[in-house]
């Protein structure tokens, strides 16, 4: 059979076919193969990767949470890959005058500081806990804050009371709830009552935040009988913290007195756990 060159109408016709099948398979295509903007639920990104996308990426737009004393902000970020979102806080505010304390005692020198949700993100680090979303300090509208990736759709304390929603492994969760207990005693953050700074995701992952108003300078534990099981691994990187190691990590967050007064209750966590195991032994103590 003779085959004849296509007639430019021919042509014409072809390229109109596969252009307007370029339309419909291209854009399916980007779908696929591009990153999504945001997860359904929990940390998108996670470490060293988060901590650059919260120092670097564009601010995109900033909107009051709408609870906490210290005006928080949502800001959602691009780095021109993805949009995630983090909390901005730029509170840093020190009460020379007589303030009651969280236990109900009378202290001077009160602060509430952003700089301490930063300690408590590399104090974190420090101990393998992976309870503190990455926080990283960054400087929006001309003033400096801690800037802490989202938590994307979580669900507080008060929420899993109000619903009595229980985690399928309970074993783990109770684990994390007792590595809190731990980092709550150590940093000395006795606002443990508000629920909201408590933080699950769907899959009960747990998550602590708001620190701002942590590392008093008192030397002992504001709620001991909280410490009664503890990870051997976390234990074991307490035992290793040593002045320098702090001072290199959170020098630039904490005071020489904060440092000192931090390692003071770790000393005394340490006491009570090797106590505990004397007591009680440690299949029940550690885990």
């Amino acid at each position: 059979m003779t085959r004849y060159p296509a007639s430019p109408e021919q042509v014409n016709d072809q390229e109109k076919t596969m252009l307007g099948a370029s339309k419909l398979v291209l854009p399916l295509l980007a779908a696929l193969l591009a990153p999504p903007s945001v997860i359904r639920h929990g940390l998108p990104i996670e470490g060293e990767q988060a901590e650059w996308f919260l120092a670097t990426a564009t601010v995109v737009s900033m909107t009051p949470v709408g609870r906490g004393v210290t005006r928080p902000q949502k800001v959602t970020l691009d780095d021109g890959t993805q949009v995630l979102h983090a909390i901005w806080k730029g509170v840093d505010e020190l009460r020379h005058k007589v303030t009651r304390s969280d236990k109900g005692s009378f202290q001077i020198g009160f602060r509430d500081s952003y700089k301490y949700e930063i300690a408590a993100y590399e104090l974190d680090k420090l101990l393998g806990l992976g309870l503190v979303p990455p926080t990283v300090t960054r400087r929006i509208d001309e003033k400096d804050g801690s800037l802490q990736m989202w938590v994307e759709g979580a669900f507080s304390e008060v929420d899993r009371q109000e619903k009595d929603l229980r985690p399928l492994n309970n074993g783990r969760w109770s684990q994390d709830i007792y590595k809190v207990h731990l980092l709550n005693q150590l940093i000395y953050n006795s606002d443990t009552r508000n629920g909201h700074n408590l933080l699950y995701d769907p899959d009960f992952r747990v998550y602590a935040i708001d620190h701002s108003r942590s590392f008093r300078l008192y030397s002992e534990l504001f709620a001991e009988k909280e410490l009664r099981r503890f990870s051997r691994s976390v234990l074991e990187r307490l035992r290793s913290l040593d002045p320098a190691r702090i001072e290199d990590r959170l020098g630039p967050w904490l005071s020489e007195k904060e440092i000192d007064a931090l390692l003071k209750r770790r000393d005394l966590i340490l006491e009570l756990a090797d106590s505990l195991v004397a007591r009680w032994g440690e299949s029940v103590v550690l885990y």
